[in-house]
């Protein structure tokens, strides 16, 4: 068994960035907005800031109050749309109730939609066309590769059918060549489908739901889930149990988390080439 170090490869990819950013005159810009009181979120919008500082990337953070209109938040976006030192923007998810979230993802530039949610984004990605991917699955990837773990011929099962991790990640996934199978709460036989999978990617946020004997041996396990038991985080995976059966899996945390972020800063170094006209 092998652990896949998210916070190693992650690390890589930041360097490598940073080497890059470090001979640029003018710096990559990321904007980050956050609207209402969620403390999870400010905690990870608080991590983002600290590396894109650690990278060289400039962070604009907007912190806007809970009953920020949708009008405001248009107003915002369209203004960071049109600033030339923002090369991307994140909308933290999820809003407060009364802003519709489809409207807002839209309302940013796909060229600066560096977590991959715009429409043409998502089309391009369909397509197997150059364009921003959403970062968690895009990440997963990039962990994978480096641990040199076969895809191509794979099968794979993908539980969840999220617009952030489960569709797109179930579709960087086919244009690996892996046969993939997405399961969600209506799928009846998961566990037989998990038996019989090389690779099981998890994002259905339950706590400990894949069970050893859910498990082929050998297999590799892609812990996604954020879960908390008696206030200790933990993945969708019985971490303890299913580690000595399988060939590779992630920890939760220090898996996929710091492999989301760094491919956001990846993101981030390629809308500013392409907002500066350098590719």
């Amino acid at each position: 068994m092998q652990i896949l170090d998210g916070k190693v490869t992650a690390k890589k990819i930041r360097q490598d960035l940073k080497q890059k950013i470090a001979e640029l005159t003018k710096k990559p810009g990321l904007a980050v907005v956050i609207v209402g009181d969620n403390k999870a979120s400010e905690q990870y919008v608080n991590m983002k800031k600290k590396a894109c500082e650690n990278t060289g990337i400039v962070s604009f953070s907007h912190v806007l109050g809970q009953k920020t209109t949708q009008n405001e938040l248009i107003k915002l976006i369209d203004k960071l749309n049109n600033d030339d030192s923002v090369d991307g923007i994140l909308v933290q998810l999820p809003l407060p109730e009364h802003i519709n979230e489809d409207l807002i993802l839209e309302r940013i530039f796909p060229s600066k939609d560096v977590d991959g949610f715009h429409p043409v984004n998502v089309g391009k990605l369909l397509q197997n066309k150059p364009c921003f991917k959403s970062c968690t699955p895009f990440g997963i990837i990039k962990l994978l590769e480096e641990y040199n773990i076969e895809i191509s011929g794979k099968r794979v099962a993908v539980l969840g059918r999220s617009n952030i991790v489960g569709k797109p990640m179930a579709i960087m996934l086919i244009h690996k060549n892996a046969t993939v199978t997405v399961c969600h709460s209506k799928t009846t036989n998961i566990k037989e489908i998990c038996r019989n999978s090389d690779i099981i990617i998890s994002a259905i946020g339950k706590a400990n739901f894949v069970k050893e004997d859910m498990v082929k041996e050998k297999a590799v396990i892609v812990d996604v889930g954020t879960n908390f038991i008696n206030g200790k985080l933990c993945g969708d995976v019985d971490f303890e149990n299913v580690i000595n059966k399988v060939s590779y899996i992630t920890p939760v945390p220090g898996g996929v988390g710091p492999m989301t972020i760094a491919t956001l800063l990846y993101n981030t170094y390629e809308a500013y080439k392409i907002n500066k006209g350098c590719v």
